[in-house]
């Protein structure tokens, strides 16, 4: 690109197209020849300029419009300076020479987009630089310091050459341009041939301008010069003669040709990450190698930094770290890392809304904006020229199209780029202080907002008619203090709520505050700055420095009012929540989840930390959680332990903390009330096991702390570290900060230094006792003892103010400390460091200055003979030139010595006496060796070389960059070196010399860590071994790195020294520029563009000539024109005989048509737009009311009555309601009962009651059935019904006493609902309990909740609606019947005009008066009109602006400025305001009574009597009727009056009525915002009350299922032990009498014998089983033993002779039974005790249980006695009228009737008829108990006399079983022995069993044939397919014999044909053919068709392709 654009902006001049620019010597051919904006061509520069800047330009205030890229080039008017071309002749420079220099000298890199490299460019905008980059290509590198030397030495060289030019005349400049000429046809020539003389010296190049065309590579004396150009015409139009329109042409191309190469970047394009990471900086031919130091892990976080915790996954956060950016898993912990581009550090980070991407803004001169995919880490654009040095903010806009960035200190840049394309959409200088935030508003696109130092600014970016721009609106804060803005969010309707100082919130509506809120009582909305605000999910929430998340209702915000002047508003947060007392929140990010809506936050907190927030806000909410734990501020110190892998550090926080950087995790911390400063760890000499530190804090105090395991000392230790601090003593030393701490070799004596002034010797020891103190010069910084290798022991002090001293160490008893401890009498040495920096320096600018002066002359001279050899210049004219003027005098050299001497950063001692210091400040950047003097020595040197450094040693590339740390290795083969810019420092050092002397430093190796701008290295730690490297820094980070060796340092130097060329002479090689831009033109390409370029000015001049030829003919034709009007009128032409062509004209005024009809349509937009708005309107404001406010006017009296105003009801309102009911009706028709009280009173009793009634009948439905057939069957089945039917009367009186006893209550038992009520008349009889009383219990029934509230709410809202909408409508249907009435008043009212008409003149009435509507009786007419209406209106208001325009207030014609022809007309179908009917009735009747009825002339003849009767009569009729209508009409007033006089009444009680339902309204949203207040916390305890009554009930359940069990157990035990007693007894009757083996039987009985265990699938009982048979053995053994000696012989195992064999067989079977009857019992057993230690334990739980509710039920009544409080403190108003009053004293209504009760009258009668019914229930009780008692006595005789009956009857049943049996037997069992259904049953069953089984063994013997015969089939089939493989195997035999025959002729194949081509070849041949087939076969087929005279259509779809049939 470099070469296009000098090929473009460089013409060569000719005869025929002078060369640009105003002169013409070769320097302003080089110089002012280029044209476009610069010679990359990448850059567009918005306002660059020279030193004098247009006076305006510095007036222009900070809300100026910035034009984007697209007009900057070449047409931004309103942000730029304006063009040097275009300033006023006064403001123009008076040369480019002077400026040229100026220029140079200030300028700065500008980045080149489109190459390796930056050029230097003289840019001067009102003190500041905009430099649009659109950026595609590679990574910009800063210019190092030899090319800046090298483009100075080019100014100078064309300043000289511009100055020699000057001197010379016209001729003179002629003769050059000549010159000129023949050189640029020599480098053409030159460069076609490719015989340019590449090793020119750069300055060879000066007088040519660059030729190079395409993209081929530079050399460096056309870069050189390009750079030169650069300087001076870099802004293309700035430059004198440079502002012509082929600059303008040449810039807009290239701007279109860069936005349509930018607009195509590839989205898929990314950059190599690992070429455009910044890395260590190593000294140049050292072989060092980059990753000396590798980072092992990272401890610190910059917590204090701004929206520094972004979320990128469900489980990664990111943050900045230093010059790194951290990706952190929350769950694993595992940390990524991702060093910054620049090296500069990292300023802030934002996340893509997709997730997909974050940007990371860096810092340092020029920073990029980086963007990385996630979670590829993939580098995939880089945004360039954003801003000067550092980026504070970067936000992605809602759609992640867009990308804000904010600039910080120096320029303050807003920028918005398009990233994807790496192209700045628009930019503008924000403010002029420090800007904090910059984001995109979520709702309105377009919109930003910045907020920062005492200022916040809305800026939109607005389209133009000039193109997009950037408008801002600064807010301003009004009678509000100025305050700094932290934290603000854009509301959706585009006002902005932000935060302040002091903590409350500003909302700013269009620039202004419109209101403050805060809480209520003046609280401010939080303590401190609101750091944050966030709109989520339409909640609002604020994140304060005070830790409390807050939030806060919407609508009450977003509709807030200022109640007074001060326009506060107060409000409380709907919810809260504070993360801990000690934190400080920066910000806070939602998680993410991809599937529910997440509500897990994670926050940053100042105090350094991570957290894990719930903010659901619920009662499951959980707690919050501290993820990670930091430093929280500036690290002060660290030291690493002696013996192991430990560090200890502290910090401002105030914390001590302990890591394991192996494990890499954090043991222990300790906080502490004051800031740690320094820390020491005890050397192994005092303690060996490592495990003492003494840390110095801020407030003076110095503690020796101990490391000890948790198990040692706090067994009871809950925390998550693996060890504690253990304080073992603490004293304070000092008043001031401790700021150093240094144990002596011997580790005996501990020096404590302090910001005091003081140094304070200990003892160490068990305890640390004290010296003394000596008092320093001034505040002490560092202290350190001398090394063992010194005779004697000093300690080396630095103080402030350069102050460094020696002090010998006390000795302990020598001095007396009696009375004070300040030592005096040390031998003590001083040495105030005076500066020589500048002396330094000015030896190497003289040796510097030198050097260029000698390469200055000798490229003069080399310049000189190639201008001789090319026959520019003979050897005469170089010998006649005139000696070079002498150099101005330059003032003598003064040396600087700062007035406030630099301080002392660090320092150690080489030798006795002598020590090496690292200053700050001003004499930065070298390392001085100084010496102690003694008193004889100082007096014998001059006193300014007193104090003076020995020598100084410069630190290479360190820019003066302050050193604050120095430490060696072990080895002392390295000194590792912190820096103030946050770097390490590490320089090689002589590994044989074993000196600390930093002279012999060799080469350096060099990496930024920390932050680069707060982030100073405060502490560089080694390990014990070396392998670790460890620093801390004030910006709170902490690296830890593996260090590579010395050995493998040597082997990687030696590896890159071998791989070095070999020497040859590098000062011949001249550099070459690479072209790296792909998309770079090439040569021929950038020549089409040139001539393209060409082209399109050769159009424009063509057009231009056109529209003058144009402009000619129009003068032209309007001469003619005069002239035709000169000539006499019979000469004149007329002017259609002008006209060429009549159709021209007609074609014109179709045109103007057309530009009607388009402007038509142009306002139907306008039009639609206003009816829009119309309906709008009247949706807000129309739409909305229910009724207007209708007043209706009585006839005869003053009395009106209005409506109501009413608005509807929202739909809103009708939801919630129709909510409110179903909730009602699910809860009154929910369960009532008391589901504890039913099992607690024997609900299990009833259940099984109820399953024996239901068994029984069941029993009884069932139908007897047997299988059997037949007369058997029959006879069987009669006597099972009798058994059967005898059975169910046995149940059925069996469940009958279940169900009785089942119901009878326990002795002790008592109802509970008797109890209560019991209690409750003990309790509160005779007293009411109100509401006010502090023991008042609130029944549950009249709790009152936020739903019943809000039910209530809506309930009177109903009902105030209710009735004032049924008012309504009773008076509209009033305001209806009048003006029907008022129709028919007129009906009636002609009537009597024409009655009236025919009576005399003396008989006639005055006519009634009839009133129109009065324009309040109908007020929904006056929002209709008409069309007619709206011209009239618009007439009227034309007319009014013209009789304005003229000033008269009367008009002609009654069109005055007052006239009524001015007003509006009256709604249509309405009478006009002036005009009534009562005038036009009085009008008329005064017409009828001057005309008068029809009388008889005079010359009439007299009517006769009949005539004049009948006229009588007629008018006594038509009396009749006129006084009819009257009456009527007065009637019909009257009764219209009459109704309005009652509907008025009845709005006079219906207005008290809507007063205090008012009143009403008003109390219940108060106790509605009341009972919100308290609604978290009630049901928080509510839940708690519901979740332990249903752990009751489950455990009441338990409770009764065990018991249940245990019962049953408890009835097996019996049973067995029944069948166990039945066994025995049987037994004994099988012996029967006089057996004299019955000893031995009953010992053979009771024998225990080994039994087989069963088998069972249970794994975890095995061993019990085992153990059960070990002990079962060991019984039976014993029990062996004893039968043996006991049976007198005989054996139990075997029948002894004499005794029947059947007998001893039964027995031994029924001892089987007994045991394992036994066995059972055994079980059960077990299983009893089980249950019992199981209910036990329920029990216990159950008591647990009933305490644990009961608290929650006291904690709920104590909160609802509260809440009732709260509701009692309400004010509620109560109209009463006198007589209600019945509270007197001494018969008079007192003044203060604070003291009264408002209760219900209602209330009062039913308490007093309360009493009545409690005295007669008193009087029925006491009856009802009599009756009890004597009914009680009577149930007693009764049951006695029942048992004796019982009794009696058992008698006799058994007397009669005795009779009948001869003993008692069992009923049941002898009606089971009569008839055996069972038996019949199963005989019946085995004989159709038989019948069955034998039909399928026919059938199986059927399948078992077919089975064989198909067997033998595939036996067949299988001999075949053997047979096959046999003949297969052959094959293969034989044609592995032909391969084996085959491989000796390998590579004949090769030599012919192959078979594969021959066969596809055939293959083609048959697909040829077939297709010549199917053509013949259409050929003939369409002859056929053509032949019958039909016409070919073309089929109906494609033939397919042969091919594809194949």
């Amino acid at each position: 690109m470099d070469g296009e654009q000098q090929n473009e902006g460089t013409t060569t001049p000719t005869q025929d197209q002078p060369a640009q620019g105003q002169g013409n010597t070769p320097a302003q051919v080089s110089n002012e020849g280029s044209n476009t904006d610069n010679p990359a061509g990448s850059l567009v520069d918005m306002g660059t300029g020279t030193d004098k800047v247009d006076k305006k330009d510095e007036e222009k205030s900070e809300e100026t419009e910035h034009a984007g890229p697209e007009e900057a080039e070449g047409q931004g008017k309103d942000n730029e300076i304006v063009p040097e071309t275009e300033k006023p002749p006064e403001e123009q420079p008076p040369s480019e020479t002077g400026e040229q220099a100026d220029t140079v000298e200030q300028g700065q890199a500008v980045v080149n987009d489109w190459g390796d490299e930056a050029k230097e460019e003289g840019t001067t905008d009102q003190g500041e630089t905009e430099n649009i980059v659109e950026s595609h290509g590679e990574k910009p590198t800063e210019e190092s310091t030899q090319e800046k030397g090298e483009t100075e030495k080019q100014t100078e060289k064309s300043e000289e050459a511009e100055k020699e030019a000057e001197g010379k005349g016209e001729a003179d400049k002629q003769e050059v341009d000549k010159e000129a000429e023949q050189n640029k046809e020599v480098d053409k020539q030159a460069e076609q041939e490719g015989e340019a003389d590449n090793q020119a010296e750069p300055n060879g190049e000066t007088d040519k301008p660059a030729e190079t065309s395409g993209e081929g590579p530079v050399t460096s004396g056309q870069e050189e010069e390009g750079q030169a150009e650069e300087g001076v015409q870099g802004d293309g139009e700035r430059g004198e003669g440079s502002g012509s329109q082929k600059g303008d042409e040449d810039l807009n191309a290239w701007g279109e040709s860069r936005e349509d190469l930018v607009e195509t970047m590839d989205p898929l394009f990314y950059y190599n990450a690992e070429e455009h990471v910044s890395g260590a900086q190593v000294q140049e031919e050292s072989g060092l190698p980059l990753d000396m130091l590798t980072l092992n892990h990272s401890y610190g976080y910059d917590c204090t930094k701004r929206a520094n915790l972004h979320i990128l996954d469900e489980t990664t956060v990111c943050f900045v770290a230093g010059n790194l950016v951290e990706l952190l898993n929350l769950t694993s912990k595992e940390q990524t890392y991702l060093r910054s581009t620049s090296g500069g550090g990292v300023g802030a980070i934002a996340v893509h809304p997709s997730r997909k991407f974050f940007a990371v803004a860096e810092k340092g001169k020029v920073p990029n904006i980086n963007i990385y995919e996630y979670p590829s880490l993939k580098l995939h654009r880089i945004l360039r020229g954003g801003t000067e040095q550092c980026y504070n903010y970067v936000d992605f806009s809602p759609d992640g199209e867009l990308l804000a960035s904010q600039g910080g200190e120096s320029d303050y840049m807003l920028t918005v780029w398009r990233w994807r394309q790496e192209k700045i959409v628009l930019r503008s200088k924000a403010f002029s202080q420090e800007v904090f935030r910059a984001t995109f508003s979520t709702e309105l696109e377009g919109q930003l907002t910045t907020a920062g130092t005492s200022h916040i600014k809305f800026w939109k970016m607005a389209d133009t008619f000039t193109g997009l721009k950037l408008q801002g609106q600064l807010g301003k804060f009004g009678r509000t203090e100025i305050s700094d803005i932290e934290g603000y969010v854009e509301l959706p309707d585009g006002k902005v709520l932000s935060g302040c100082e002091w903590g409350n919130l500003l909302v700013w509506d269009g620039g202004l505050i419109k209101v403050e809120i805060s809480r209520k009582g003046g609280k401010s909305c939080h303590h401190g700055p609101v750091q944050q605000i966030l709109l989520d999910e339409g909640e609002l929430m604020t994140v304060g420095v005070d830790g409390f998340i807050r939030v806060w209702d919407f609508e009450t915000i977003d509709t807030a009012e200022g109640v007074d002047e001060v326009g506060l508003f107060e409000m409380e947060p709907m919810n809260e929540l504070q993360v801990e007392m000690d934190v400080k929140l920066k910000s806070i990010v939602k998680s993410v989840d991809t599937e529910n809506e997440p509500t897990i936050w994670y926050a940053q907190d100042a105090n350094g930390g991570i957290w894990k927030l719930d903010l659901s806000f619920s009662h499951t909410s959980l707690a919050p959680e501290k993820l990670m734990t930091y430093h929280a501020g500036p690290i002060w110190s660290a030291d690493t332990s002696p013996v192991s892998h430990l560090v200890a550090t502290t910090g401002q926080d105030s914390t001590v903390r302990v890591f394991d950087y192996v494990s890499r995790k954090q043991l222990c911390q300790s906080s502490f009330n004051s800031a740690g400063t320094s820390l020491t760890w005890v050397p192994e000499i005092v303690d060996p096991k490592g495990s003492t530190v003494v840390v110095g804090f801020g407030d003076g105090v110095v503690r020796v702390l101990t490391i000890a395991s948790i198990h040692e000392h706090s067994l009871g230790h809950k925390g998550k570290d693996e060890c504690e601090f253990v304080l073992r003593q603490a004293f304070k030393p000092h008043t001031g900060s401790v700021t150093s701490l240094a144990i002596d070799n011997n580790g005996e004596v501990l020096a404590t230094g302090s910001e005091d002034g003081t140094v304070f010797f200990m003892t160490v020891g068990t305890t640390y006792e004290p010296v003394g103190f000596v008092k320093m010069p001034a505040a002490v910084r560092s202290i350190q003892w001398s090394p063992k290798k010194f005779k004697k022991s000093t300690l080396l002090i630095f103080c402030d103010g350069g102050c460094a001293v020696e002090l010998a160490a006390p000795e302990q008893g020598t001095f007396d400390t009696a009375h004070t401890f300040q030592i005096t009498g040390l031998d003590m040495k001083t040495f105030q460091f005076n500066s020589i920096k500048s002396y330094l320096r000015h030896e190497e600018d003289l040796a510097r200055q030198a050097k260029e002066e000698e390469e200055r002359k000798k490229r003069e001279e080399e310049e000189r003979k190639k201008r001789i050899e090319r026959g520019l210049e003979t050897e005469s004219e170089a010998g006649d030139e005139e000696p070079e003027s002498a150099t101005p005098q330059q003032p003598p050299w003064e040396p600087y010595i700062p007035e406030e001497p630099s301080p002392i950063l660090t320092g150690f001692y080489t030798d006795e006496g002598k020590f090496w210091l690292s200053m700050g400040g001003f004499d930065a950047g070298y390392l001085y060796e100084c010496k102690f003097l003694s008193e004889e020595e100082k007096a014998s040197m001059r006193k300014e070389n007193i104090d003076k450094p020995l020598r100084a040693v410069s630190v290479i590339d360190s820019n003066d960059v302050p050193i604050t740390q120095i430490k060696f290795s072990s080895k002392v083969d390295q000194v590792l070196m912190g820096m103030e810019n946050g770097a390490v420092r590490i320089q090689q050092m002589d590994p044989e010399s074993q000196e600390k002397d930093l002279g012999l430093m060799g080469p350096y190796w060099m990496l930024t860590i920390h932050d680069n701008n707060y982030g100073h290295i405060t502490r560089l730690l080694t390990s014990h071994d070396d392998t670790y490297i460890l620093t801390v820094g004030r910006d709170g980070n902490f690296f830890a790195f593996n260090m590579m060796g010395q050995e493998e340092i040597k082997e990687r130097v030696a590896e890159a020294k071998a791989r070095l060329p070999s020497a040859r002479a590098i000062e011949e090689d001249k550099v070459v520029d690479d072209i790296d831009d792909p998309n770079a033109y090439s040569i021929e390409d950038a020549k089409q563009k040139a001539e393209h370029d060409k082209m399109i000015r050769q159009a424009e001049e063509k057009k231009k000539d056109v529209r003058r030829h144009i402009a000619k003919l129009r003068r032209d034709f309007k001469t003619l024109l005069e002239k035709n009007k000169t000539l006499p009128e019979h000469l004149q032409l007329h002017r259609g005989e002008f006209e060429m062509d009549r159709e021209i004209k007609q074609e014109l005024e179709k045109q103007i048509q057309d530009k009607i009809e388009l402007m038509k349509k142009e306002m139907a937009w306008d039009s639609e737009k206003h009816r829009l708005a119309l309906e709008k309107l009247q949706m807000k404001f129309k739409e909305v009311v229910e009724c207007e406010r209708i007043v209706v006017k009585s006839f005869n009296s003053p009395h009106e009555v209005a409506t109501f105003r009413t608005a509807k009801l929202s739909d809103d309102f009708y939801d919630m309601k129709a909510l409110f009911q179903r909730r009602k009706t699910m809860f009154l028709s929910g369960p009532s009962r008391d589901t504890t009280r039913e099992l607690r009173t024997g609900q299990t009793k009833q259940t099984e009651g109820g399953q024996a009634v239901s068994d029984v009948q069941e029993n009884a439905d069932l139908k007897v059935k047997t299988s059997l057939k037949g007369s058997m069957g029959d006879r069987i089945t009669q006597a099972l019904l009798k058994v059967d039917e005898k059975k169910h009367q046995r149940a059925v009186r069996k469940a009958q006493w279940d169900e009785l006893l089942a119901s009878k209550p326990d002795d002790d038992y008592e109802d509970p609902a008797d109890v209560a009520a019991i209690k409750e008349a003990k309790e509160n009889m005779g007293d009411y309990k109100l509401k006010t009383a502090p023991d008042y219990v609130v029944p549950d029934h009249m709790r009152m909740n936020v739903e019943k509230a809000r039910g209530r709410l809506l309930v009177i809202k109903d009902l105030i609606h209710q009735h004032k909408y049924d008012f309504n409508a009773q008076l509209l249907a009033l305001r209806d019947r009048k003006i029907s009435l008022l129709d028919v008043l007129r009906e009636l009212v002609k009537e009597l005009k024409e009655v009236q008409a025919e009576l005399g003149p003396h008989k006639r009435l005055p006519l009634p008066h009839i009133p129109d509507l009065h324009p309040e009786e109908m007020p929904e007419k006056q929002l209709e009109y008409t069309r007619e209406s709206l011209l009239e209106f618009k007439k009227a208001h034309e007319a009014k602006e013209l009789a304005a325009k003229k000033g008269s207030n009367t008009g002609f014609g009654g069109f005055g400025g007052d006239g009524e022809a001015t007003k509006p007309s009256s709604p249509a179908g309405t009478p006009k305001q002036g005009t009534s009917l009562s005038s036009l009735t009085k009008s008329d009747s005064n017409v009828i009574s001057e005309q008068g009825p029809p009388t008889v002339a005079d010359g009439e003849e007299e009517l006769s009597d009949a005539e004049r009767q009948i006229r009588e009569a007629r008018e006594i009729r038509l009396l009749y009727q006129r006084d009819q209508i009257v009456l009527k009409i007065k009637e019909l007033k009257q009764h219209f009056d009459a109704d309005l006089r009652l509907l008025r009444h009845d709005k006079f009680n219906l207005d008290i009525i809507m007063k205090n339902a008012d009143l009403r309204h008003v109390t219940l949203f108060e106790e509605l915002v009341l009972l919100k207040e308290f609604e978290k916390s009630e049901d928080v305890l509510a839940a708690k009350v519901e979740s332990k009554e249903q752990e009751k009930l489950e455990m009441q359940a338990k409770v009764l299922d065990c018991q249940s069990k245990l019962e049953n157990k408890k009835k097996d035990i019996e049973r067995l032990q029944e069948k166990e007693k039945a066994l025995h007894a049987a037994f004994l009757a099988s012996l029967g009498d006089n057996n004299k083996f019955s000893d031995y039987l009953q010992k053979v009985f009771k024998k225990k014998i080994k039994r087989a265990k069963k088998k069972t699938t249970d794994a975890d009982g095995s061993d019990e089983e085992s153990d059960d048979e070990s002990d079962d053995e060991s019984d039976w053994d014993e029990s062996d033993e004893e039968s043996e000696s006991e049976t007198g012989g005989y054996d139990l195992d075997v029948c002894p002779s004499g005794c029947d064999q059947a007998i001893y067989d039964n027995t031994c079977q029924m001892r089987e039974k007994k045991l394992d009857i036994e066995e059972l019992l055994t079980e059960e057993k077990k299983a009893s005790e089980v249950l019992k230690k199981e209910l036990e334990s329920l029990h216990k739980k159950s008591k647990i249980i009933d305490t644990g509710l009961q608290v929650a039920e006291n904690n709920l009544e104590a909160f609802q006695l509260e809440k009732q409080q709260k509701i009692n403190e309400l004010d509620v108003v109560v109209t009463l009228k006198l007589h209600q009053i019945q509270y007197m004293v001494n018969g008079v209504l007192p003044q203060d009737l604070c003291n009264t009760l408002v209760f219900e009258s209602s209330g009062v009668s039913r308490l007093q008829q309360r009493i009545k019914e409690l005295q007669h229930e008193k009087s029925m009780q006491k009856r009802q108990m009599k009756e009890s008692r004597r009914q009680h006595v009577q149930l007693l005789k009764d049951r006695k006399h029942m048992e004796s009956r019982i009794r009696h009857m058992e008698e006799e049943c058994n007397s009669t079983m005795m009779a009948k049996f001869g003993c008692i037997v069992d009923l049941e069992k002898l009606e089971t022995i009569t008839v055996n259904r069972n038996i019949e049953e199963l005989k019946e069953k085995l004989r159709l069993a038989e019948i069955t089984n034998s039909e399928e063994i026919s059938d199986w013997i059927e399948k078992i044939s077919a089975k064989k015969e198909e067997i033998t089939g595939l036996i067949r089939e299988n001999t075949r397919k053997l047979n096959q493989l046999c003949i297969l195997t052959e094959e293969k035999k034989t044609l592995e014999n032909s391969l084996d025959a085959r491989q000796k002729h390998v590579g004949g194949e090769y030599s012919g044909v192959k078979k594969s081509e021959a066969r596809e070849r055939q293959r083609l041949i048959q697909l040829v053919q077939l297709q010549a087939q199917e053509i013949d076969a259409l050929k003939e087929e369409i002859t056929l068709l053509s032949r019958k005279g039909g016409h070919i259509l073309p089929p109906a779809q494609p033939p397919m392709p042969q091919s594809a049939s194949i």
